[in-house]
């Protein structure tokens, strides 16, 4: 794979690899990779999730590193026509409960036909030019994840599109960009993402929609993070990762907040503190949404992790009870 700075962090037992691949994916070989790649988790105890379909391969699995290793190579014995973009981290518990292979339509899933990144997309921006292209005035730069992604961590002047799903962006984008470009008088776009992967699908729509001044940051924050040293990074906060790790700090370890099991929001630490937040119940987003039938199930099923962790402590990241 084409392996991106890997940090070191020899004090951490499991080793986090996230990666993708634009890349024709016949539907014949996509049954047998699935069983293949299940197999292979097993044996060798890796967790996480690979999606598979005709467009491409995207994933992020955890494990030690002869099983990570053991997924890499499978997956590149399938000789696709692009290379695996692939950043790592590493974490002392398991950042996933179980390992998922799955058949999907997207591999991201944007929602609109006809969007092809194998034939169509933006400039790669490598990270350590990025700096250059914030610091542009005639670079309109574009956070392009969701917003509570954003809320807790961005490149500051970065545009937030406050999109729910990455299905949103298309609609934002036909609705606010070209007055947004024309307000600012701005020359070009810079979008950037978690690992890349959703840069490629916004870029190649970008483009079919007639933007032609369009680059992206190549491999996304994360190998951003991975590359430029703190003294000269420009970005603010942690980085949402969508596994029980919640966010990663600058040096690509797990950070401080964590997840609301109720409704979903990344939650700092004073956000922990607060009277209304009660671990896998509720937090001061979701206070007045659930109802008390709500909160019985989601009781009930916090007492079912607290059985979990008592008997598989320190076992993966579940939410503290």
């Amino acid at each position: 794979m084409n392996n991106s700075l890997e940090p070191k962090c020899d004090s951490h037992l499991f080793k986090v690899a996230a990666f993708y691949s634009f890349s024709p994916v016949s539907q014949e070989t996509i049954s047998p990779l699935l069983d293949d790649l299940t197999s292979i988790a097993k044996t060798h105890q890796v967790r996480g999730t690979v999606l598979v379909a005709s467009e491409g391969i995207n994933g992020t699995i955890c494990g030690p590193n002869k099983g990570v290793i053991a997924i890499q190579n499978k997956l590149e014995s399938l000789k696709l026509k692009n290379p695996f973009e692939v950043k790592f981290s590493f974490t002392s518990k398991y950042a996933f409960r179980r390992f998922k292979a799955r058949r999907k339509k997207e591999i991201v899933t944007m929602g609109v036909e006809g969007v092809n990144p194998v034939e169509k997309v933006g400039s790669y921006v490598e990270p350590k030019e990025w700096n250059s292209y914030l610091d542009d005035p005639a670079t309109l730069v574009i956070d392009t994840r969701n917003k509570y992604e954003i809320s807790i961590g961005s490149f500051e002047g970065s545009v937030n599109p406050n999109t729910e799903t990455f299905r949103d962006f298309p609609n934002w984008v036909k609705n606010n960009l070209r007055s947004l470009l024309s307000k600012g008088n701005y020359k070009r776009i810079a979008m950037f993402c978690t690992g890349g992967i959703r840069c490629e699908k916004s870029t190649s729509f970008l483009k079919g929609e007639g933007f032609s001044e369009v680059y992206h940051l190549h491999g996304g924050i994360l190998k951003y993070l991975a590359e430029i040293p703190k003294e000269s990074s420009r970005w603010n906060g942690e980085c949402f990762v969508f596994d029980h790790r919640v966010s990663l700090n600058h040096d690509l370890l797990p950070g401080v907040h964590c997840l609301c099991f109720a409704c979903g929001m990344p939650l700092s630490p004073d956000d922990q503190t607060k009277l209304s937040y009660i671990p896998g119940i509720q937090c001061h987003y979701c206070e007045e949404i659930f109802s008390d039938d709500d909160r019985d199930r989601f009781r009930e099923r916090q007492k079912h992790i607290r059985e979990l962790q008592r008997r598989l402590p320190g076992n993966t990241l579940w939410p503290s009870a």
